[in-house]
């Protein structure tokens, strides 16, 4: 059974091998450079902006050119009535119309600008959410296959220590029942890798197939900012809370230019009309001017003005619950960051080697016939699970890192710069 399980680990292992290590700056990289989401929102930004400067000018002018009282059906000119004729028309809106439309453009724009590095910021904190769940799958599996070689080599002191007559078999078999499952455990953590790098990779457009390496733990700032300076820093940097303002900004000009619907736009036109008469080509000019007539006031302008009214005040509302949103994740991501800190320290300066110095202490009592086979077990599974929850809390930092820079629309700490590898996990 241990022979089948371990042509099924090696399998498992050829399928899956990292190529070389992983930046965090990479991953944010591609991230940037390819992923679909930020490209469909910067083309979204772009059309938004190539907008506004036609929210500034007036209307089309209207031009006409007609032939005028010709007979039919020989195509002629009447006598004294028929004319060719060249008429221009030009819609001029109240003054203050077009500056209000142009205002709502811009503040359009810049809050479709504003959503599109969200996005960006967005695709990045996700990208660092696989980047960190494939960190603790790696180093997961980097210490069950430590803990693996342990097992066998505890496996080969029971065996010796059986044959001589100073051990048991119940803890030959315990011990081939320990590495059985821990080869299963590796099997199992193996496939769970493929699948957070098919993950990491839609996220950064590539194949599902495509290797992944072995991500490194990036180097995190050694102080946490304020949390009172972080809330700040949120409210009034965050691109979704300043695309909020933009759209305020937006409703509040199109509440005022729904205000000026009600007046008349003017309409200027000019006409030119020659015709052949006795005396040689005759010329005529006319000079036109109209306007529109709110007729329907009361179910046109009036509505519009209402509308207008109920935007600004769900904008307004929009905004209100954005910024309590955005306090209340950076609360979160703030206390989650200080937990793992904290965490995490206290494994690395206590937990760790208090296990390792118990695992060591057990492994030369049980040689010696001072402690039984289940104490050394015991000993060795506690120093495997206070490294995993190490890797664990590791990843959390970088996540809540992650959330914190989402939140807060700036960098934090430089991706590129790894640490030395810690005592969270072996090979």
């Amino acid at each position: 059974m241990i022979a089948v399980l371990w042509v099924a680990l090696a399998f498992a292992q050829d399928s899956v091998r990292p190529t070389q290590p992983l930046e965090l700056a990479n991953v944010y990289r591609n991230a940037r450079e390819r992923s679909p989401r930020i490209a469909a929102a910067r083309a979204l930004s772009d059309a938004a902006r190539a907008r506004t400067a036609s929210a500034r000018r007036p209307p089309d002018p209207q031009v006409q050119f007609g032939f005028m009282n010709y007979s039919l059906p020989a195509l002629r000119p009447m006598d004294v009535l028929g004319m060719t004729q060249l008429q221009v028309m030009q819609m001029l809106p109240l003054p203050g119309k077009l500056g209000l439309a142009g205002r709502v453009a811009d503040a359009s724009a810049d809050a479709q600008a504003e959503r599109a590095r969200d996005v960006d910021w967005e695709v990045r904190s996700k990208a660092a959410m696989a980047f960190y769940d494939l960190y603790v799958t790696d180093r997961s599996l980097g210490i069950d296959r430590e803990t693996l070689r342990l097992l066998q080599d505890i496996l080969r002191t029971t065996e010796s220590m059986y044959r001589v007559g100073e051990g048991r078999q119940a803890d030959v078999l315990r011990a081939q029942v320990e590495i059985a499952r821990m080869v299963q455990d590796t099997i199992r953590m193996t496939t769970m890798r493929s699948a957070m790098s098919a993950r990491l990779n839609a996220i950064i457009d590539l194949p599902a197939q495509a290797l992944i390496g072995t991500p490194l733990l990036p180097a995190f700032p050694d102080s946490v900012p304020g949390l009172d300076a972080a809330l700040s820093a949120a409210v009034a940097d965050r691109p979704m809370v300043r695309a909020g303002e933009r759209d305020l900004e937006a409703a509040t000009a199109q509440t005022r230019l729904a205000r000026r619907e009600i007046w008349p736009d003017l309409t200027i036109g000019l006409q030119y009309g020659q015709r052949s008469g006795m005396d040689g080509t005759e010329r005529m000019g006319s000079l036109m001017i109209g306007g529109t007539l709110p007729l329907f006031a009361r179910s046109r302008q009036l509505r519009m003005r209402e509308e207008a009214a109920a935007m600004q005040q769900m904008s307004r509302a929009d905004l209100m619950a954005m910024r309590a949103e955005t306090q209340a994740a950076v609360a979160e991501a703030y206390s989650n960051l200080t937990r793992a800190r904290n965490l995490a320290t206290l494994y690395r300066s206590t937990l760790l080697p208090q296990a390792e110095a118990a695992i060591t202490s057990a492994f030369a009592a049980y040689r010696t016939g001072a402690v039984d086979f289940m104490t050394l077990l015991d000993s060795r599974m506690s120093l495997n699970r206070y490294r995993k929850e190490l890797v664990e809390l590791e990843a959390d930092e970088g996540k809540a890192w992650a959330d914190l820079e989402m939140l807060l629309g700036r960098e934090l700490f430089d991706p590129s710069s790894a640490v030395a590898r810690r005592t969270s996990g072996g090979n």
